[in-house]
């Protein structure tokens, strides 16, 4: 886990229970609004307070992987989306001032970003339905409903191939922007497979295996990716600064992949 111990000026709040606010909530290295971006927090996921300091910040741990970072007190609430919770199962969505796509957005969604189901009936608008929720921080909003149909089914390589060109962003871990681990613990996670968040850490928790198939995980210093087939990968990197498709050992981009490979990871049986 990247980051270090709060030092003088820190109050201990032992593990408080936390959420999200209604924006992608940004995990950094130290206290500093410059610092570097470890990872992020998706709308109303659950964190754990842990210390908080008077200029505002935030000492927190991610709940789902146990990651910790700062984050200004501001980005937090003190209670879940609603008491029926729903989930974000589009890459990418809006939630809206009005049931209608030609209201004001009001908040970027992701999936996996929670939201609470709002008081009112379901709107439909031109056979567009259009669902009331509530989002993290309170705010009354309009989503469409299919931003929570259930996802196709599918493979873990197959969702990744739906990132395609999704921005590289270090420390993402949304559709709005990936880093190369971001990208494979979405795509597990949303297979019911939990992922550690670095690349590192996932290749400790997979099974080793010599030839790669389909959903497999490559590993590099480094760097994770999704594999497609025995040759062809799926990641997030910063040499495109997107999500692409790279085959290894093709092209002078694949060669220094196939040479830095240190091997294969499978989901254990």
């Amino acid at each position: 886990m990247r980051g270090q111990l709060p030092g003088e000026g820190w109050r201990y709040l032992g593990s408080r229970p936390m959420w999200a606010q209604a924006a992608r909530v940004s995990l950094r290295a130290a206290p500093e609004a410059d610092a570097e971006q470890v990872t992020e927090a998706l709308p109303g996921e659950a964190l754990s307070l842990l210390w908080e300091n008077r200029e505002g910040w935030a000492r927190v741990r991610t709940l789902h992987d146990g990651y910790l970072g700062w984050t200004p007190a501001e980005t937090l609430r003190h209670h879940p989306a609603g008491p029926e919770d729903w989930t974000v199962t589009a890459l990418r969505a809006h939630a809206y001032a009005g049931p209608s796509m030609r209201r004001r957005p009001v908040a970027e969604l992701a999936y996996g970003a929670q939201v609470g189901r709002g008081p009112g009936e379901v709107v439909e608008e031109d056979r567009r339905r259009w669902v009331p929720v509530l989002l993290p921080g309170g705010e009354a909003a309009w989503v469409q409903e299919v931003a929570f149909a259930p996802l196709p089914d599918a493979d873990p390589a197959a969702l990744a191939l739906r990132l395609l060109d999704t921005p590289y962003v270090w420390g993402g871990r949304s559709a709005w922007g990936l880093d190369c681990s971001g990208l494979t613990q979405l795509v597990y996670g949303a297979f019911g497979r939990p992922l550690p968040r670095d690349a590192d850490q996932q290749r400790a928790a997979l099974t080793p295996v010599d030839a790669a198939q389909r959903g497999d995980l490559a590993f590099f210093p480094g760097h994770v990716g999704v594999m497609l087939d025995g040759q062809r990968l799926v990641h997030a990197n910063a040499t495109h600064m997107r999500v692409t498709v790279e085959t290894l050992g093709e092209g002078e981009y694949g060669a220094r992949l196939q040479e830095s490979l240190q091997g294969f990871g499978r989901w254990p049986a």
